[in-house]
C-alpha cells in the first residue's frame, strides 16, 4: 500500500506552488532610468555645443587649406582673389578703361580708391600689396602707371614709361675696338645683326617674364586696359638708355676659333 503511493507521488511530479494562471503575453522589460524619471528632461544645450564646436574646427581646417597654411581664422594677408570683393566687381561690371592721366589717381595717395599699376598696357588691382606698392613702399614708383620700360631696366625714378623703344639696347654688347680689330668690315655687321636679334629676344623675354608674373599673380587681379590715342608713341621722344641699364652692358668678346 505504502508502495503504490510512493509511485502515484513520484508520477504526478511535485506540487507547483505556482497556483496562478500562466498568460501568454511577454513580460514587460523594465524601462530605462531616464523614462522612469519624469523630473529628468532633455536639454537641448549639449547638442548645440556639438556643433558649433564641429563648426569651429571645420572653419579652422578650411582657413588654413585656403590660406595655404597661413592662418587658422582667415587672417590672411594676402587673400586669393576670389575672396575679394573687388575681384567679384571686376568679374561682373567688365574690364575699364583708363587713360594715363586717369590712371595716375589710383597711385594709393586717395585711401579710398583702389591702387592700380599698369603693365604694357594691362591694370592691375594690387591694392593687397599696399606696404610694396603704397604710399612710401619700394615698388610705390610704379603705383598709377604704365612703368613697364622701368621693369626691365631696373631704373624705377627715370622710366616710368611705357615707352619701351630702344629697349634692347641694353643686351647689346658694348665695342671694344681691343676686339673688333681681328673682325673684318662684312664680319662686323653680320655679327652686328645676330647681336640686335638676339637683344630684341632678352628685351622682349624680359618684359614678357614681368608681363606673365602679374596675369599669373594669385595675389593681383586684372581689372582693365590703358586707353591711349592712336599714335601716341610716335609723339614721344626718344628716351635714351638709363645709366643703371648702359653700366650693365657687357663688352664684345672674340669668339675663339
Amino acid at each position: 500500500m505504502a508502495d503504490a503511493e510512493l509511485r502515484q507521488r513520484k508520477a504526478a511530479g511535485p506540487a507547483s506552488d505556482d497556483t496562478r494562471p500562466k498568460s501568454s503575453e511577454p513580460e514587460p522589460k523594465p524601462k530605462s532610468r531616464r523614462r522612469l524619471d519624469d523630473d529628468d528632461e532633455y536639454s537641448p544645450w549639449v547638442d548645440i555645443l556639438r556643433v558649433l564646436s564641429f563648426l569651429l574646427v571645420a572653419s579652422c581646417g578650411l582657413s588654413y587649406v585656403i590660406s595655404g597654411g597661413e592662418s587658422l581664422f582667415w587672417g590672411m594677408k594676402d587673400k586669393p582673389q576670389y575672396l575679394r570683393v573687388g575681384w567679384w566687381k571686376s568679374q561682373f561690371s567688365g574690364p575699364i578703361y583708363l587713360t594715363e592721366k586717369e590712371l595716375l589717381a589710383y597711385d594709393g595717395s586717395d585711401a579710398e580708391k583702389p591702387l592700380y599699376l599698369a603693365i604694357n598696357g594691362t591694370i592691375y588691382d594690387v591694392s593687397s600689396n599696399l606696404r610694396m606698392y603704397g604710399p612710401g613702399g619700394s615698388y610705390n614708383v610704379f603705383a598709377g602707371r604704365d612703368a613697364a620700360r622701368g621693369f626691365v631696366t631696373g631704373c624705377f625714378a627715370e622710366d616710368r614709361t611705357a615707352d619701351l623703344r630702344g629697349l634692347e639696347e641694353m643686351f647689346l654688347p658694348v665695342d671694344d675696338p681691343e676686339v673688333d680689330k681681328y673682325f673684318t668690315t662684312a664680319e662686323m655687321e653680320k655679327m652686328r645683326e645676330e647681336e640686335l636679334a638676339a637683344a630684341r629676344e632678352k628685351a622682349h623675354g624680359a618684359l614678357q617674364h614681368w608681363v606673365k608674373f602679374f596675369a599669373n599673380s594669385k595675389k593681383y587681379h586684372r581689372v582693365g586696359y590703358v586707353k591711349r590715342e592712336e599714335g601716341w608713341l610716335e609723339k614721344l621722344p626718344r628716351r635714351q638708355l638709363c645709366a643703371q641699364a648702359q653700366k650693365r652692358r657687357q663688352k664684345r668678346v672674340r669668339k675663339q676659333t
